[in-house]
């Protein structure tokens, strides 16, 4: 007679849960929204008071819509998207020049500062009119109460 010494193994489920692939996960995300973040915030570098208009609805924006932001500082000095350094108006053609180019052009975002002689926003218009650029808007902050 053959005698078996195994021992009867319980059959429940594996109650333990592997993590490392969910920690690998949160510092991928982690390190995603570091990059991210300074880049969202970047246009804010350039030191502009906008104006204030009173409240009114908005449309929103299509989703496929690329914005272009050019800023013009109380100085005069004309910026154009992240560029901590104010560019020429001979560059600013050339690159409004490559945005017309584009298969769907961008709306361009004017972010001009409230005391910014009104003769630059013109001027600004004016190339962007020359470039064929002609979906525009203005950034301005809402009415205080």
């Amino acid at each position: 007679m053959a005698r078996t010494f195994r021992r009867p193994r319980p059959s429940h489920p594996i109650a333990e849960m592997n993590v490392t692939n969910l920690i690998d996960l949160g510092f991928t995300l982690l390190i995603i929204f570091m990059i991210a973040t300074p880049l969202i915030n970047q246009e804010q570098t350039i030191p502009v008071t906008l104006p204030s208009e009173s409240k009114s609805p908005q449309q929103k924006a299509d989703k496929s819509t690329h914005f272009v932001a050019i800023s013009i500082d109380a100085k005069g000095n004309t910026y154009l998207e992240e560029r901590p350094a104010p560019i020429g108006i001979a560059e600013l053609r050339s690159r409004l020049r490559l945005y017309a180019s584009e298969a769907k052009p961008p709306v361009i975002r004017i972010r001009g500062d409230a005391r910014v002689p009104y003769e630059k926003i013109i001027e600004l218009m004016d190339e962007l009119k020359k470039a064929n650029l002609l979906k525009f808007t203005f950034d301005t902050l809402p009415a205080s109460k």
